[in-house]
């Protein structure tokens, strides 16, 4: 594979030119409405028409800096000879969207699809960055088909905490919430202390600076080769990102010319690509939704068997929190994406399309690692275990997974009695009682978190460790549920438990006191009860009820897939083709 010696497209090829070349009325209409904007004839009639998809809002601290990086992207693309049109999409910041931001991923996904498929659009830049836009942006384009780059909004700034008398620590956002919450859980953080962090742990706007869910996923894209190589590392505060953004807007030209669709990129091996970066970043076990359901929107066949295999020979080699421990900025400084993705070469197929034009090989030839403590050697990894693990057995029969680099390596294979909540406030509640009943070698167990059940596998899957617990020096313990957990998390936590309890699956059976076997290296998740005692209770089961009667959360409901097939929605998977719009 390699970059056309030709443009596939003429001007009179444009999807645009269905709006604004027609000689009747409607074409008049058209070029009419679009010089009432201040624009010219020619703008339209002689241009690519680029969309740049902005999912910019102000209460989405992560894309804070996306309105100045739209007009970065613009620039790129007049000088290049386009015309750029900037779309407002649905913005999805992850703290502040309840119950949660992947019940609308899927909604982001329908919006960027129908934008594209409505408006006379030849191209498209999507700016996007915090968990759930990246693959929410990415699912609505890969299914609309016309030339796409993705600009990633870029992680935020490193903090660093100096105080007298201790040597100087870096601190980022979720990661560091989590374990100075526990701290200050078991008396050892001061509230002015608390407070203090609370005004500087996030120093300026991007992404979680861990390598979380939004990380994970932008570089996923750039592997995918629908970013340009090294963007999804720089910070979003760096002078090299706003120079990214006006590439992003001169590139995607040429790529309409050349007809540079997702569909030429993103094959078999470009997904095979983008597991392996997952597993040598330590990536969010978030991802293992996000790419399913990625690629069955490209009609590539992926699943979470490819990925347990996967981790299985790829080490983790990012030395970044909660995995390790740096930073994205260090990251960058180290090399980025490109240095890592050298450093498992033999692992990829060298021969992917990017969106840069050439071959995943030619875009790494000049990729060096500039700090082996950062991106470590693979003889030297960060942890052998694997980022991944893909368990199965009667609790789990479609699937449930556990960041094994993030977890104590004293839970993977572990025998302990259930302790079951059947919503995180009763979970919270019982957590805060100094007379539970719980000891170290307990397993928490939290249903009715799944896609249906929650509903949206909202991140509650990083179950609280007791305050008796913590106050006696506990700091992980095994956790089981049907939701997800935050990628900037960490423990022994099993996720994504596959069919989930709403829908009656087996952990809708599980009772107090139930032992659950784990073990890891046979990837295998147990419950220790009879078959004959688990049939009586499936018998007695009576399916929760479900408030939503209308809207969204309803068709959600309605059409959302279980964790193992990717959380899309039923009637949008596989890659059949949408008719046209009909202008008349």
């Amino acid at each position: 594979m390699g970059e056309p010696t030709a443009p596939a497209k003429s001007l009179a090829d444009l999807r645009s030119r269905r709006w604004f070349a027609d000689a009747g009325m409607r074409g008049f209409a058209h070029r009419q409405r679009i010089q009432q904007m201040g624009l010219r004839r020619q703008d339209v009639l002689d241009k690519p028409i680029i969309a740049i998809v902005n999912t910019w809002s102000d209460l989405s601290p992560c894309h804070a800096h996306l309105r100045e990086r739209a007009e970065s992207v613009k620039r790129g693309v007049l000088m290049a000879g386009g015309t750029p049109m900037e779309l407002p999409a649905m913005s999805l910041g992850e703290v502040m969207v309840k119950p949660t931001t992947m019940l609308y991923r899927n909604f982001l996904a329908m919006e960027v699809e129908e934008l594209l498929r409505s408006l006379p659009v030849d191209g498209a830049v999507l700016l996007a960055g915090c968990d759930k836009t990246t693959p929410g942006t990415v699912m609505g384009a890969i299914s609309m088909g016309v030339p796409t780059i993705f600009c990633p909004a870029g992680p935020m700034l490193n903090d660093r905490l100096v105080r007298a008398g201790e040597p100087s620590r870096q601190i980022g956002a979720g990661t560091h919430t989590r374990m100075f919450w526990d701290e200050m859980q078991a008396g050892r953080v001061s509230a002015d202390a608390w407070i203090d962090l609370e005004a500087r742990m996030t120093r300026s706007p991007g992404t979680c600076n861990t390598m979380g869910t939004a990380s994970t996923m932008t570089a996923i894209v750039e592997a995918l080769g629908l970013a340009l190589p090294g963007s999804s590392s720089i910070p979003a505060m760096d002078a090299a990102h706003p120079r990214m953004a006006t590439r992003c807007g001169e590139r995607i030209v040429q790529m309409v010319w050349d007809d540079l669709r997702p569909q030429r990129i993103l094959s078999r091996g470009a997904f095979m690509n983008a597991v392996a970066v997952q597993m040598a970043l330590g990536g969010s076990t978030n991802a293992a939704v996000h790419l399913i359901a990625m690629a069955r929107r490209a009609g590539v066949a992926l699943t979470l068997d490819d990925m347990d295999a996967v981790s299985r020979r790829v080490p983790v080699l990012a030395n970044l929190f909660p995995s390790g421990a740096g930073l994205m900025e260090d990251f960058y400084y180290a090399g980025g994406l490109p240095a890592l993705m050298q450093r498992i070469a033999a692992q990829l197929s060298l021969d992917e399309l990017s969106v840069a034009g050439g071959t995943l090989g030619q875009a790494l030839a000049q990729a060096e690692v500039r700090d082996a403590e950062v991106i470590r050697p693979l003889d030297r990894p960060v942890s052998a275990n694997g980022t991944l693990a893909v368990l199965r057995g009667n609790l789990a029969p479609d699937g449930a997974v556990i960041k094994a680099s993030a977890a104590d390596p004293r839970f993977f294979k572990h025998r302990g009695r259930a302790l079951v909540f059947d919503s995180p406030a009763e979970m919270a509640r019982a957590c805060a009682d100094p007379d539970l009943d719980v000891d170290a070698d307990t397993v928490l167990v939290l249903r009715n978190a799944g896609p249906v059940g929650a509903p949206g596998m909202p991140e509650w899957g990083n179950l609280p460790i007791p305050k008796k617990l913590l106050a006696q020096g506990v700091r992980d313990m095994l956790r089981l549920s049907d939701a997800r957990m935050s990628g900037t998390h960490y423990g022994s936590c099993v996720l994504h438990i596959s069919p989930e309890s709403a829908v009656g699956g087996p952990l809708a059976l599980l009772r107090s006191g139930d032992e659950i076997a784990i073990d890891l290296e046979a990837r295998s998740l147990s419950l220790c009860v009879a078959d004959a005692e688990l049939e009586q209770r499936r018998a007695a089961w009576v399916a929760p009820v479900q408030p939503y009667s209308r809207g969204y959360t309803r068709l959600y409901q309605q059409h959302v897939t279980q964790a193992h097939e990717g959380c899309d929605f039923d009637f949008l998977q596989g890659d059949g083709p949408s008719p046209e719009p009909a202008i008349f």
